[in-house]
């Protein structure tokens, strides 16, 4: 039975670049996470104003909009593995900035808002790229189980990275978690340049409009894939409550508790992770990504209620279990049935759809905050996600019907990847 809920570890196996990719990802995610929470406790610290900390997703939207569809073009048409290591030097270019800022007599709030959204646009550029690579270097059928790992390295991060930057912002001050962040971009370069270079497939088209509205045209053509888009923007943008944390942690009189909510979403996602075996033997993808999705909103909205800071760290966690079970599904059904040759422009349209989510969620939760009050920005969008989860169940049944073992575009490439084995295993052979 345990053995059963462990993670596969088939691709970790099989795949060496596989495992030099997931340690990169592991250790500048860990840094990643330090940073995002240093960075709205300073702006809270500068500005007092729950909208100036919300305003970061506004900030942060126009460059991931662009850059992530242009991205996605880069992704498909340059060498994935050479994007990949220049937008990482460009990421530890920017923490190298917050270090500097957050080292001044009198630190400014206006780098803190340029940093944030030129990070955005390099991750924008960088996350087509990575998430169009390890689908190559990993077999068909072990998909699910590297979406798993994938999900456990980033939750390692989002538990660890967060509770170690409370301590660390408290008591040791944000210039610490700047340069620990600056650390892990440096040795996870090292990591990178060590996979193998993934040129771009020969049917690739080159990076211009026309490819990227060509990626849009499959993407629209695919209702199960708009249905997992349409879930995901819709419970990120109503229920993320990230802006509002260190509000909520001032209400519950609980200023040392921060660091723990932050990492407690993450915590969630780690159990589901840890425990992942199940997910390979779900073949009904789309019905759980809704249902996850609809158990993410309701969680949140019962931590906006409570007024006990344990039971709040308590549902935070749950909801943040539910939300990595509808990501590892929708991550599923994303890489079973998508062409390697539009895989980066979908990937960037995907992107678009889990990144646009949070960033404007995080106005609507800090502007709401202001309004009507930290706890009605939390409990009202957490209802709010549950009772559209609803609704886009009637309203997308290609989703709700969706099954990896019967879906044409699975079926297609299921079969594509397994003769192109036999074409290389006769080469090699020959």
């Amino acid at each position: 039975m345990t053995r059963a809920l462990l993670p596969d570890l088939s691709p970790w196996k099989a795949s060496v670049d596989f495992r030099r990719l997931w340690k990169s990802g592991l250790i500048s995610g860990f840094g990643s996470f330090l940073t995002f929470v240093a960075l709205p406790v300073q702006l809270k610290d500068l500005t007092g104003s729950a909208a100036a900390v919300g305003a970061i997703g506004a900030v942060e939207l126009l460059p991931l909009i662009v850059c992530g569809l242009y991205g996605g073009a880069l992704a498909d048409a340059l060498d994935k593995r050479g994007l990949i290591v220049w937008t990482e030097a460009g990421q530890g270019l920017l923490s190298a900035a917050l270090l500097l800022n957050a080292l001044l007599p009198h630190p400014a709030v206006w780098p803190l808002y340029a940093v944030a959204a030129l990070s955005s646009a390099l991750v924008s550029v960088q996350r087509p790229a990575l998430d169009s690579l390890w689908p190559r270097i990993v077999a068909h059928d072990d998909m699910p189980a590297a979406a798993s790992l994938n999900s456990l390295r980033w939750t390692v991060g989002g538990v660890a990275g967060p509770a170690v930057a409370g301590v660390v912002v408290a008591y040791a001050g944000l210039g610490w978690a700047y340069a620990a962040d600056l650390l892990t971009f440096a040795v996870s370069l090292a990591y990178i340049a060590r996979i193998a270079p993934s040129p771009a497939s020969q049917e690739a088209a080159k990076p211009s409009l026309g490819a990227i509205a060509e990626g849009a045209r499959y993407a629209w053509g695919r209702k199960e894939l708009l249905g997992t888009y349409a879930v995901d923007l819709a419970a990120m943008f109503l229920a993320m409550p990230l802006a509002v944390l260190p509000f909520l942690a001032d209400e519950l009189n609980a200023d040392w508790a921060l660091g723990l909510m932050y990492a407690a979403l993450p915590a969630g996602a780690l159990v589901v992770s840890l425990t992942s075996g199940w997910t390979s033997r779900v073949h009904r993808h789309g019905l759980m990504v809704v249902l996850a999705a609809a158990g993410w909103g309701l969680a949140v909205a019962a931590a906006g209620v409570c007024g006990n800071v344990w039971l709040v760290l308590l549902l935070l966690t749950v909801g943040g279990g539910f939300d990595m079970v509808s990501g590892v599904f929708r991550a599923a059904m994303w890489n079973q049935t998508i062409p390697d040759e539009l895989r980066g422009r979908l990937a960037g349209i995907e992107l678009l759809s889990y990144s646009v989510g949070p960033q404007l969620g995080q106005v609507r939760a800090g502007g709401l905050a202001a309004w009507a009050g930290v706890r009605a920005s939390v409990w009202s969008g957490g209802l709010a996600c549950a009772g559209v989860m609803g609704l886009l169940a009637l309203c997308l049944p290609g989703l709700m019907r969706y099954d990896a073992r019967t879906n044409e575009h699975a079926v297609r490439m299921r079969r594509r990847r397994t003769a192109g084995a036999e074409d290389a295993a006769a080469e090699s052979v020959g």
